[in-house]
């Protein structure tokens, strides 16, 4: 039953106002995991709110997550609220889309400090609550742009190839103390990281041209992968990406 298997476990999940990130703390608090949902926004307290009454314990924390102090705060508050952790989700990102040309260093930083430097810390912190039990899931928001370049978004591309890398050689290193750490590179999924796609009907044509599934992913299309990799199914599964993307990589 999907209700009970996150039974007892306790999760982290960042960007959890968000459109992957509140579809994220649903679903695991669906299968039966206390969620604490950490965002920069009010819209993480939102998220907790629409949670089913009468279930696990879910909590919001606002933590602005692209520099080292929010970062640890944020992690700090929610754990305190959960009194352990088992499953890590990091699900917030930042992106600004322009040609590279124009990207200056400013936007640049911002950009792989939210997405990189800040996944790399904060599975740090996550480690030191598991390692001493022996157990946990980490599993970062990667993108299909871990494979691909992407168009006028070179530094979120930068970033998100990065994280890829960081998922494979913290795995090799943790896998030894029973954590894993693993990724999903969701595709073109309909949230508001990727308005600026909808914008430009002939782009927006063109992707969904090549998507063999015949259409845009919805954040609940994730939760399968998520919900693999934070269970107890994927306790021989470390260092993978898996492609969410309706096919799109395959083509």
């Amino acid at each position: 039953m999907a209700e009970q298997l996150l039974a007892g476990r306790r999760a982290i999940v960042t960007g959890g106002g968000g459109g992957i990130g509140s579809a994220v703390v649903a679903g695991l608090h669906a299968s039966g995991a206390a969620v604490a949902a950490v965002g920069r926004s009010a819209s993480v307290h939102h998220a907790v709110v629409a949670l089913p009454r009468g279930g696990p314990f879910a909590v919001g924390v606002e933590a602005d997550l692209s520099g080292r102090n929010g970062c640890e705060d944020g992690f700090a508050r929610a754990l305190e609220q959960l009194g352990g952790l088992d499953i890590l989700v990091t699900a917030h990102g930042h992106v600004r889309p322009q040609p590279s040309e124009l990207v200056d260093e400013e936007d640049w930083e911002r950009t792989l400090a939210t997405n990189l430097t800040s996944v790399f810390r904060l599975s740090q912190l996550a480690f030191a609550e598991m390692e001493p039990q022996g157990s946990g899931k980490i599993i970062h928001v990667a993108s299909m742009y871990a494979f691909l370049g992407g168009l006028r978004v070179a530094a979120y591309a930068a970033s998100k190839g990065a994280v890829g890398q960081l998922t494979k050689s913290l795995a090799i290193e943790w896998a030894p103390s029973g954590v894993n750490v693993n990724a999903i590179a969701p595709g073109y999924i309909r949230t508001q990281l990727n308005r600026h796609i909808w914008n430009e009907p002939e782009r927006a044509a063109q992707v969904i041209g090549r998507i063999p599934a015949g259409r845009w992913g919805e954040p609940e299309d994730l939760l399968g992968a998520v919900r693999f990799l934070a269970s107890a199914m994927s306790d021989y599964v470390h260092g993978i990406v898996l492609p969410v993307d309706g096919g799109y990589l395959a083509r």
